[in-house]
């Protein structure tokens, strides 16, 4: 009798589609401590609640259901706006199917039989506000620099970060840990022109990188005012006209105006210019400036031939 061809659910298949995805640019750091195992089977809020007397249920060695007072948040969190709206409806979720992708922890540093976070601070979030008092997590030792990469790379992975807080993550990777452009590139999976271009957005106004963070402005349309002296100004213009990012372009590329002195300024200056002209020369001058084309003229009145030649010789000596 013939064998059967193996049988393949969709589940399975998208779930070997996604694992194939998620590898792609993965960066070094973070596929080097997870490796290829997959993830945690859906734990349901009944079989949390049912846990080990301790608080603590293992499953094997390094993937525990723990109480969750015993997790603290990463300090190197890159992201830092959380929606309300995205919190309550995840926690609907945690609720209804339990947590199907554990948290990624570590023994915490300082404080023995807890855990820091590395990785699912939204998830965890949410579990606190479904009041679910234990969840389950993957242990791994990792040092600072291994728990920074990875709390990056989960984020741009799963495009949770608005530009800002990517940028910011680059520059305080770089900072800490004395990365190269380049080195930071070949973590985070990402080229190098990438990393440059955003983070050279920390360039602008506190007022613009606001605007992007928040979604109002794309990085696009305010990648052209970098290191522009009218950024804010032009930004909240391009806002406003609801230009796109080659408008903007073309708005930043426009050459100040010129700024006019006013009126009453510039005669007194042209009333203290023929003053010094007559004291030097020993004859009337007057000045004349047209405010509109910028041009002007000086006249020197003579009396005589006698006070031409006078003058010829003044400039001449003064050539």
């Amino acid at each position: 009798m013939a064998k059967k061809p193996p049988h393949h659910t969709p589940e399975n298949s998208s779930s070997s589609s996604s694992r194939r995805t998620s590898e792609k640019g993965l960066g070094r750091g973070l596929k080097a401590l997870l490796g290829d195992r997959p993830a945690l089977d859906a734990v349901s809020a009944d079989q949390m609640a049912s846990g080990a007397s301790k608080g603590e249920t293992k499953q094997s060695q390094n993937d525990r259901i723990i109480p969750i007072e015993k997790i603290s948040p990463n300090p190197w969190q890159p992201r830092q706006h959380f929606a309300d709206s995205e919190l309550a409806e995840l926690a609907k979720s945690l609720n209804h199917h339990g947590m199907i992708q554990p948290l990624l922890v570590r023994p915490h540093p300082d404080k023995p039989d807890h855990f820091q976070l590395i990785a699912g601070e939204r998830r965890w979030r949410a579990a606190q506000l479904a009041k679910q008092h234990e969840v389950p997590v993957v242990i791994r030792n990792t040092d600072e620099k291994q728990a920074a990469e990875m709390a990056l790379i989960e984020n741009i992975q799963r495009q949770d970060l608005n530009t800002i807080e990517e940028a910011e993550g680059y520059r305080r990777l770089m900072d800490e840990f004395s990365y190269t452009q380049e080195e930071l590139a070949g973590v985070v999976g990402k080229s190098r022109s990438h990393l440059a271009n955003t983070l050279r957005l920390l360039n602008l106004p506190p007022k613009v990188r606001e605007m992007i963070a928040s979604g109002i402005l794309t990085s696009g349309q305010a990648r052209p005012l970098i290191g522009h002296d009218d950024a804010t100004a032009l930004a909240e213009m391009i806002v406003k006209q609801g230009l796109n990012s080659r408008q903007a372009e073309q708005l930043a590329a426009k050459p100040k105006p010129k700024t006019a002195l006013p009126v009453k300024t510039v005669d007194a200056d042209l009333k203290a210019m023929e003053h010094r002209l007559a004291e030097v020369l020993g004859l009337n001058v007057k000045v004349d400036f047209n405010l509109k084309t910028e041009k002007g003229k000086v006249m020197i009145s003579c009396a005589s031939l006698d006070q031409f030649d006078a003058l010829i010789d003044h400039l001449m000596q003064k050539k």
